[in-house]
Formats: structure tokens, C-alpha cells, sequence
């Protein structure tokens, strides 16, 4: 069931990471932060909402998360779904890098008290779990994942809606999930190359195409003012050959 935030949930937020108005002077370890801040969840996903470089001699590196989590209303009730979008957190090159490659992608979450850390498209923890949906079969013989109407505001959340996550990408997710590799979908649909992910983020890329523009402009700039520089060191010199006869 997906519910109104409770004022105790966003407590949680208000006086942690996701309330902030701004990026932190220095790189931190806001994922490690939020992360901390939901260990009391029964279950809860951390996606890599969006990310960016600024600066260009000196650069620094932010993340945007989006937690999905969950509060237990009670011993045996319905899980309480509610989710946050954070603001920009500033981190370090190396956490960046990292997860460049994982943009839109779960880089963390917890169900039946485990902790996962290996990458996966959203909302495929939850797939699979018949307290949260079933699976239906198609004419054709194939079948996709349902939620239940009271969860149905996750398609909306992880993009199922888009593209319905069939039983041939399950399988081959949990797979992959068994050797702790990250997985991208069956073509490599998810993460920051992924097609799919160009039509959920597209923000990021407009920014990246922004980014390289401008690239390309300060690039073009500097050749022009080497080959000014060139031509007027040239002409001088020829003016002081000719007034040294």
C-alpha cells in the first residue's frame, strides 16, 4: 500500500540528507549517509536519480538519489510504501566513476533484511514477490509482471509502466544477481547507456550534450587564438628582418 508521508517519515528526511537545500562544501559519503538513515526500513531501494560534472579545470562531482522505502503499519500489516527525491549531494571522483555507469539504476536496497549492493533496474526487487504482484500470461505464451493495485504506483516509480518486466528478463536478472554482477535488462536497456534509460533521464543527456557543446566552443576558441598569436609572432619577425637591412 502506498500511502501520504507520515510525519515521522519525514522527520527522517527533514533532519537528514534528502532535506538539504544544497550541496555539501566538500565531497562526503552521502549514499553511505542515506543509507544509515534507512537501516530501520524493512525494505527500501536507493536510485541513482540523475548525476553531473561542473567546472571544467576544477571539476566536482554530484549525485541525485531517489529512496523508495517502506514503514510497517503494524506486526503481520501491509508495508507502507513512500518515496523522496534528494537534493544534489556533492561526492568524491571515485565514488562517481563508480556509478557512472548506473545512472537510473538501483545501486542499493534492502528486502527481508538483506542488504544488496550490486546494481539492478528499479523495482526488479520486487518483482517476483507475490505480496506485491503476479504474473500474467500472454497469448503468446510469454508473461510480464503485475502489481497489485495497491502498489501500483511503482510503475510509475521504476518505469514499469513503460516497459513491463517479462518472466525471460526476470530470469535472466536473478543470474546474473547470483554471480554479483550489475544487470543492464537482456539488450542493455538500463543504466546510463541504455535506451531505455534516455527516455526515463532526460535531463542528464541533454545536459551531456550541452556540456560537449561547450567543449567544443572553448576548444575551437583556444586553436583560433594559438593561430592569431602564430600570425602575429610571424609578422613581427618578418617586420625585424626587414628593418635590420
Amino acid at each position: 500500500m502506498i500511502r501520504p508521508f507520515t510525519r515521522a517519515s519525514l522527520l527522517l528526511f527533514a533532519v537528514g540528507l534528502l532535506a538539504a537545500t544544497g550541496c555539501t562544501s566538500s565531497p562526503g559519503d552521502p549514499l553511505g549517509e542515506l543509507v544509515r538513515r534507512l537501516e530501520g526500513s524493512p525494505v527500501y531501494s536507493v536510485i541513482l536519480e540523475d548525476m553531473r560534472e561542473r567546472g571544467n579545470f576544477v571539476k566536482s562531482y554530484e549525485h541525485r538519489y531517489r529512496a523508495v522505502w517502506a514503514d510497517q503499519v503494524e506486526a503481520g500489516g501491509d508495508l507502507t510504501f513512500q518515496d523522496r527525491l534528494g537534493s544534489w549531494e556533492q561526492v568524491d571522483r571515485r565514488t562517481y566513476e563508480r556509478y557512472e555507469p548506473m545512472l537510473g539504476m538501483a545501486i542499493r536496497s534492502k528486502k527481508e533484511g538483506e542488504v544488496e549492493e550490486t546494481p539492478q533496474p528499479p523495482g526488479y526487487a520486487y518483482v517476483g514477490d507475490e505480496r506485491y504482484g503476479q504474473w500474467r500470461n500472454r497469448n503468446d505464451g510469454t508473461s510480464f509482471w503485475e502489481f497489485y493495485g495497491k502498489y501500483a504506483l511503482f510503475n510509475h516509480l521504476f518505469g514499469h509502466g513503460q516497459r513491463p518486466v517479462r518472466r525471460s528478463d526476470w530470469d535472466l536478472y536473478r543470474k546474473e544477481r547470483s554471480a554479483r554482477r550489475p544487470y543492464f535488462g537482456p539488450k542493455g536497456e538500463f543504466g546510463t547507456r541504455g535506451e531505455f534509460t534516455r527516455t526515463t533521464q532526460p535531463t542528464f543527456f541533454e545536459r551531456q550534450q550541452t556540456r560537449r557543446a561547450a567543449g567544443r566552443q572553448q576548444f575551437s576558441e583556444k586553436v583560433n587564438r594559438r593561430i592569431q598569436r602564430s600570425r602575429m609572432s610571424s609578422t613581427r619577425s618578418r617586420s625585424g628582418s626587414r628593418g635590420g637591412k
